[in-house]
């Protein structure tokens, strides 16, 4: 472990605040760029974020805070983005600093809305950092739950394998177990596809379905997983693994999943545009599914994720979810 670099996270939500703890366990300084500076004001002086995850308390000797995003950048050399990306984009903007030299981890598990590209992608093309110099933080891993220290596992995928190592030592703990992996673009794509097929769940629950059919769309869902990331980037991966499967069991069953919760809202009869408002946190898999059927339309696989598709037809297309699962329902096995 590299005891003299400087890691910091960017982002104020309940993720982002999560991940902050688990470096705290490791780093004895943390930079931390959130836009909210009530919220940062409030850590100074109350020692937790007043909007997430308010039970955590941090030493706030460990933390470099600032609302100021090109000073964080400066002054880190891993920077981890917990941003969710439909404001991710509006947020760089600001920033002056080049990145080209900086190792940048995304935990955002979400597509960019205006480009239709994975985080990784989008820092590659648009702030020059070198691939084996991104990296994606992801798995079956609830905030919430890191929090109340519940054993959880992260996996930490990066070309280079060093660095891989490097930033899950800085987030492993007696709570938090990790692997690492080299299929940084497989396990991005999987974690925005999860967000999606949670949202089937949410609608299917909110409809009425049972236990017993959302095992079939879970079964089904994994199976579509599959078939879509081996379309955009086809190498040897299990698909069966926790950064995949087990990330999309936890964000389609959990009580602690908005994705799911933004679903269910939908089942029950609640507007798209109403359902957003209800909630005071970002549903990524909103925006990913536009992306992703647009990137599955482009690879001529919509006929093969008639889940996605489904859920498009609801959010995007303005069908109603009763008529449009009842004849998904006819395409599962």
């Amino acid at each position: 472990m590299n005891d003299k670099a400087k890691v910091a996270v960017f982002g104020g939500g309940s993720w982002a605040t999560a991940i902050v703890k688990m470096l705290c366990e490791n780093r004895e300084q943390i930079g931390w760029y959130m836009r909210s500076v009530y919220a940062k004001e409030h850590i100074l002086n109350q020692q937790h974020n007043p909007n997430y995850l308010s039970s955590v308390e941090f030493h706030t000797e460990q933390l470099k805070l600032s609302n100021d995003i090109n000073e964080i950048a400066a002054w880190a050399d891993i920077l981890i983005f917990a941003i969710p990306s439909a404001f991710l984009k509006n947020e760089l903007e600001a920033l002056e600093v080049s990145l080209e030299d900086k190792v940048v981890f995304s935990a955002i598990k979400g597509i960019v809305p205006e480009t239709g590209q994975i985080v990784g992608e989008y820092f590659n093309e648009h702030h020059k950092v070198p691939m084996d110099a991104i990296g994606v933080i992801t798995g079956p891993c609830h905030a919430e739950e890191v929090a109340l220290e519940r054993l959880s596992y992260l996996t930490v995928a990066c070309f280079d394998e060093q660095k891989a190592v490097e930033v899950a030592g800085y987030l492993s703990s007696d709570y938090i177990k990790t692997k690492i992996s080299d299929d940084i673009i497989g396990t991005e794509y999987a974690a925005v596809l999860k967000n999606i097929y949670a949202i089937a769940a949410g609608i299917a629950h909110g409809l009425g379905y049972g236990d017993n059919f959302q095992a079939v769309l879970m079964s089904n869902a994994i199976r579509e997983m599959k078939r879509f990331i081996k379309r955009v980037h086809k190498m040897k991966r299990n698909i069966n693994n926790s950064a995949y499967l087990g990330d999309l069991l936890v964000t389609g069953y959990s009580v602690f999943s908005r994705n799911r919760m933004f679903g269910n809202m939908i089942g029950k009869g609640y507007t798209v545009q109403s359902a957003k408002m209800e909630m005071n946190m970002v549903a990524e898999g909103y925006y990913a599914t536009d992306s992703a059927y647009k990137i599955a339309k482009k690879h001529k696989r919509s006929s093969k994720t008639p889940i996605l598709d489904a859920v498009y037809q609801v959010l995007y297309q303005g069908k109603e979810p009763v008529m449009v699962f009842k004849k998904l329902t006819e395409k599962l096995d």
